[in-house]
């Protein structure tokens, strides 16, 4: 059985500067210097993946710019099949302004360019690589029209579906789409989002699973992540460190559940593993650059 996983998503080169305190509207701080990373939900979960060992495709768009170039040289280098990442005539690449204060919380614009771009169409022409695949793990930084091809087509092919429902849009996610997806990974914020009120994590996961989702898992920053299936929930804890730059974390944490579910882990136990690769990815700045290697991961986890 393969255990690739293909990754539908979005790809921006993030700009990051460390501020005393995140300005408030119409405020100029001062801040460390520039950090010019690779970003995107969508390629930070493939890089998370790769670098634990899946065998990885990123599917998306960049613009034909110096920064496409260099996002898709970066995948490379990581040993993700590039194959199909379209290039976009005359549309700049995405690009994230981020901020990020001594507590490692952050505030993020985004300027989507190619991204807004990738099509049913780009996920019609890897379907047969899709129908090979493991797990489809996708985002929301891309059309809601793609995602939709993409979680069909996993569907219709046995591969199993991993959502990551960032950004909610604001009209909500239809149920057709709900029902097409496996495993959702909202954080709190999201869920509420998603079904429209507030509540205790439990009660929003019973929601959502009521709603036709296959399972759910919330995350919940320092305190672990929620694991609700039709059977049972459970709250997974999180490890203990010192944050230095929370960006990505949600990332890591997607790219790690994808390559445990991959390997044929049960829900729980994969939730268990990404708790330590989001962890890790914590502790060091920037998006791509933070997520952890495989065996740094199986350190954490064997108290090493």
């Amino acid at each position: 059985m393969s255990d690739r996983v293909v990754v539908l998503g979005s790809s921006n080169t993030d700009m990051v500067v460390g501020v005393a305190r995140i300005p408030s509207v119409g405020e100029t701080v001062l801040g460390s210097d520039l950090l010019v990373a690779a970003g995107g939900k969508g390629a930070n979960q493939a890089v998370a993946a790769a670098r634990l060992g899946a065998p990885v495709t990123f599917l998306g768009a960049v613009g034909d710019d110096h920064l496409g170039r260099k996002a898709v040289d970066g995948l490379g280098g990581e040993h993700i099949d590039t194959e199909h990442v379209r290039v976009v005539e005359g549309v700049p690449s995405g690009v994230a302004l981020i901020t990020v204060d001594p507590q490692g919380r952050n505030a993020i614009a985004v300027a989507p360019g190619a991204n807004s771009r990738v099509s049913p169409e780009d996920v019609r022409l890897a379907r047969a690589l899709i129908e090979e695949s493991a797990v489809l793990l996708a985002q929301l930084e891309i059309p809601i029209e793609a995602v939709h091809e993409g979680l069909r087509a996993a569907r219709a092919a046995g591969c199993r579906t991993v959502l990551n429902p960032a950004p909610v849009p604001g009209e909500g996610l239809p149920p057709d789409i709900l029902r097409l997806v496996d495993v959702l990974t909202p954080n709190e914020g999201e869920a509420s989002a998603l079904v429209g009120m507030q509540g205790e994590a439990s009660d929003l996961a019973q929601e959502l699973l009521n709603q036709g989702v296959g399972s759910v898992v919330v995350t919940l920053g320092e305190r672990g992540a929620l694991v609700a299936t039709p059977e049972r929930q459970q709250t997974v804890p999180a490890h203990r460190v010192d944050a230095l730059d929370t960006t990505a974390a949600g990332d890591a944490f997607n790219g790690g559940l994808a390559v445990a579910l991959a390997e044929g882990r049960d829900l729980f136990e994969a939730a268990r593993f990404a708790s330590a690769v989001a962890a890790l990815s914590v502790t060091k700045w920037g998006a791509q650059p933070s997520m952890p290697r495989r065996d740094e991961v199986d350190r954490l986890l064997s108290g090493g």
